[in-house]
């Protein structure tokens, strides 16, 4: 890290400390004592798709077609390049092939694109090369974690104290927040955490799925499976001791946390109570190392406010429009379940528009906040619709579904628009979204704070001869609150524990050090896991709602997926060698 970062001309710059109680006093009384260091590495996102803008200039009207999770801001960044009003800018966004919070701002080609197509007056197409998306587009920057946890003469965690730093380029904007989700984990109630940028000559950092609680998990809870070792404490039983009810850093009640039930359950799916404790001690008759190991996670639960249009027509058909982004996680497949249980419709002619500035203010999807901010509308706008039947009908009772209801009363359409706000929101947060606006709400809210939380089990094999680490089994339960989609909530917790894989074993932008650029800018070199690499995966869910966040009790799963099991990995790791990997990736050499 050293090294990478230490550049001449680096500039450290730190950011506001994160703290609760008096760590170091705290430390002084601790018995027992864990210190050291955690690496990750730059990685790049890699979607499917690679970043592309369409633009069209007609009668005075620039439509902007691109994939993008954040529509509005996209319209309001072309407006302002090219001098427009709002009415002359349209951007549509109804597929993205993978968004990963690469698409997360406004992309650097989209007002060329869109100052090409004003000049010729036809439509201008651009799709940037994956290499040049490597050295175009943001990345996760490489980051450095220096913690030290103390316990108590009862095996009790009493304090923290957690030191960040993290590449950053001379004017790059992405925070170094890797202390939003570790203080949440276990309610330890002395806590310091500092943060730095590092600003040498590099493109600028950005959001990556799980964008700080990734790395940040991977390096505290190997942290605290290095200290359970010390107490020689099963790491499963170390954590359940440490139940967290409150946020240490704002003094609010967490409006829920079943991380402790997410770990009973893991442990319980896994067969974790065959687990021996020692390191090393696992073997196949072949001489292959077995490591089991444990780590938890947790993601903060934001919310945006949304304006949805809701429209039943006697022809059949429905139509949805909302601020949102289908990026592959099934937001539309969520809706459309909500819709479906509500309202008698036929969902075969159901249209969801989402993505599009012309239906609705389109705020940045991401964060696992988009299924939040958007299912919790669309329920509030199909009790609204369900209401202007029933005083439509006036006590009448007509056969049929809402379209032949209709018909049968002679009325084309019902159309209901909401304006939903999260907790803590109004008028105010409706207007900044208008405007095509951040107006996010959370974790941290007037009376609670919100949190998501998963518990990863692993399970390695490390060959003999190769020293080659496989994966053949994950165990993974999350808090998310409410299961509003099962289907969809298992294949978000399935992608994110593949990508868990990946980060731990394979993933890693490597820096040509005589220029600077990156070297491995293709996907023949930038290595992700293939089919052959994954094994059985078992997601299961908590499911309770949760009470404070919204009419549903739904909370975010995206992020969180992920979130925890490269930790997981590197606690299984040294399980079946004994040998202790602070620097992700982990490749052959590290066992070797």
């Amino acid at each position: 890290f050293t090294s990478f970062i230490e550049q001449p001309g680096m500039v450290r710059e730190a950011v506001k400390p994160v703290t609760a109680g008096d760590a170091t006093q705290a430390m002084a009384r601790a018995v027992t004592r864990h210190k050291a260091d955690y690496v990750s590495p730059p990685q790049h996102h890699n979607p499917i798709e690679m970043l592309s803008t369409t633009a069209v200039w007609e009668n005075g009207q620039l439509t902007i077609y691109e994939s993008t999770q954040s529509s509005s801001n996209t319209k309001g960044a072309v407006m302002r390049n090219m001098r427009l009003t709002p009415e002359q800018v349209t951007v549509k966004s109804p597929q993205i092939g993978g968004g990963f919070g690469q698409r997360g701002g406004a992309q650097r080609q989209t007002a060329l694109v869109a100052r090409a197509a004003m000049l010729l007056g036809r439509p201008v197409k651009l799709v940037l090369p994956r290499g040049q998306i490597f050295h175009n587009a943001t990345f996760r920057p490489k980051n450095r974690h220096r913690i030290e946890i103390g316990a108590d003469a009862s095996g009790k965690m009493i304090a923290v104290r957690y030191d960040a730093d993290q590449q950053q380029s001379r004017e790059g904007q992405f925070p170094p927040d890797y202390h939003e989700s570790v203080p949440m984990l276990y309610g330890i109630e002395n806590y310091h955490g500092t943060a730095a940028n590092l600003r040498i000559d590099t493109q600028a950092p950005g959001y990556m799925r799980s964008p700080t609680p990734h790395p940040s998990c991977f390096a505290f809870e190997s942290a605290v499976d290095e200290l359970a070792l010390k107490l020689g404490v099963d790491p499963v039983a170390f954590r359940l001791r440490h139940r967290a009810t409150t946020d240490p850093i704002h003094g609010h009640k967490l409006s829920s946390c079943y991380l402790s039930e997410c770990l009973t359950e893991g442990a319980r799916r896994f067969g974790w109570e065959r687990r021996s404790l020692q390191p090393g001690s696992m073997t196949l008759p072949d001489g292959t190392q077995v490591g089991w190991g444990v780590a938890s996670g947790a993601y903060p639960g934001s919310a945006h406010p949304n304006i949805v249009t809701l429209r039943v027509n006697a022809d059949g058909t429905t139509r949805f429009a909302a601020a949102g982004h289908e990026m592959g996680q099934g937001i539309r497949s969520t809706i459309e379940q909500v819709l479906v249980r509500e309202l008698a419709i036929d969902p075969s002619k159901l249209e969801i528009a989402i993505g599009d500035t012309s239906v609705a203010p389109q705020h940045t999807t991401a964060g696992s906040w988009g299924t939040a901010s958007v299912v919790p509308a669309a329920a509030e706008a199909a009790a609204k619709l369900n209401a202007a039947m029933a005083e439509l009908l006036a006590g009448r009772q007509v056969a049929g579904n809402l379209h032949r209801q209709l018909a049968t009363v002679r009325r084309p359409s019902l159309q209901v628009e909401v304006e939903h706000v999260a907790v803590d929101q109004g008028p105010k947060d409706l207007a900044t979204l208008r405007k095509g606006g951040m107006a996010l709400v959370g974790p941290d809210y007037s009376t609670f704070t919100t949190y998501s939380y998963i518990a990863h089990f692993v399970e390695v094999h490390v060959e003999p001869g190769t020293r080659r680490v496989r994966v053949p089994r994950v165990v993974s339960i999350a808090d998310c609150g409410r299961v509003i989609s099962p289907r969809t909530a298992e294949s978000q917790v399935r992608g994110g524990v593949i990508w868990g894989i990946g980060a731990a074993l394979r993933e890693a932008t490597e820096v040509d050090p005589r220029y600077g650029g990156w070297l491995n800018n293709d996907l023949a070199d930038y290595v992700v896991p293939v089919n052959a690499d994954i094994g059985s995966i078992d997601v299961g869910f908590i499911d309770r709602p949760d009470p404070l966040i919204n009419v549903l009790g739904a909370k975010g799963l995206g992020e969180v997926a992920m979130t925890g099991c490269a930790g997981a990995i590197a606690n299984a790791i040294h399980h079946a060698t004994g040998k202790r990997l602070r620097e992700m990736p982990f490749r052959i050499e590290d066992l070797l």
